[in-house]
């Protein structure tokens, strides 16, 4: 795999950051592409060089109170972020080999205990129709002959961004329980795997479309609940009801922690790629007892 020259949106994000890290490490060269003005529902950025291959990472963040304004917000940043650099990489005179961008697995909607692949249709909700529409605003880049891919990114795991770091006050405190009935299925992914996925998409030319970004053992919320517990050594004797968490965060609870993804990651299987952490309750001792906090290994390197 030879050293690439990378364009990044939302390089300070969740996943940006250690992304970032992680390709520079392996010897690329990333470019954080900048922002051109501030107002979210039309982000524009400003473009450096040539590169080899873009990721395109920025989108309001959905995990918050949805209300019309917000969910306009989110669509808009999302769509209309994505056409914008998809038209703007099909002008360059020397056009990148790849667009790799973020996508969500509600990209099916809610199935119950369906098992999806990138073979499945795409579902109905809020949630399902955006990321369809976010897909297809990437359409001139590979009308250009980019080649895009879409991660349908599940749950991403790592204890410092995302839903685990929002779950572990709770569950450290012995607080922790299922959400509802706690049937419903979560495909998650351990941050490791996601940047090695990653690295493994930008190098293999023939994934394209759709690519799950998922681990291969989605769980039911139930499971998730018991195994966290055990690997924090917690009870997670409470259930938080559907009512509490549509109170708390309204719509977004009924879209995106009480819904049912049961996905598999059935076109990186099968173009080889080979997970590290494919067990939830390996992953979790391995993020939470194992993983050192970014603190402490500035302080080994300054020390």
């Amino acid at each position: 795999s030879s050293a690439m020259r990378i364009w990044m949106t939302g390089a300070s994000g969740f996943v940006g950051r250690p992304l970032t890290d992680f390709l520079r490490a392996r010897g690329h060269t990333v470019i954080a592409l900048p922002r051109i003005g501030s107002e979210a529902a039309r982000p524009t950025w400003k473009l450096v060089g040539e590169p080899d291959a873009v990721l395109h990472l920025a989108g309001e963040n959905i995990a918050q109170r949805w209300n019309d304004k917000v969910k306009e917000r989110i669509y808009q940043s999302r769509v209309r972020g994505t056409h914008w650099l998809s038209e703007a990489l099909a002008k360059l005179p020397k056009k990148p080999h790849a667009l790799i961008c973020a996508s969500g697995s509600a990209f099916y909607g809610s199935r119950g205990e369906e098992i999806l692949d990138e073979q499945s249709n795409p579902g109905t909700g809020f949630l399902a129709r955006l990321t369809q529409h976010w897909e297809a605003a990437a359409e001139s880049a590979r009308v250009a002959g980019i080649r895009v891919v879409h991660m349908r990114i599940g749950l991403v795991l790592h204890p410092k961004g995302g839903a685990l770091a929002k779950m572990l006050p709770a569950f450290r405190a012995g607080l922790g329980g299922k959400l509802g009935g706690g049937k419903h299925y979560w495909s998650w992914i351990a941050l490791p795997d996601m940047l090695a996925a990653i690295e493994f998409i930008l190098n293999n030319s023939r994934l394209h479309g759709g690519v799950n970004m998922v681990g291969p053992n989605p769980v039911t919320n139930a499971e998730f609940t018991k195994t966290l517990g055990a690997v924090l050594h917690r009870p997670t004797i409470f259930t938080a009801p559907r009512f509490t968490l549509r109170w708390m965060m309204g719509e977004m609870a009924d879209e995106a922690l009480l819904t049912s993804f049961r996905i598999i990651p059935r076109k990186l299987q099968e173009a080889g790629f080979t997970f590290q952490l494919p067990d939830l309750r390996a992953a979790l001792e391995f993020l939470l007892n194992n993983a050192p906090a970014k603190t402490d290994v500035a302080v080994v390197k300054n020390s």
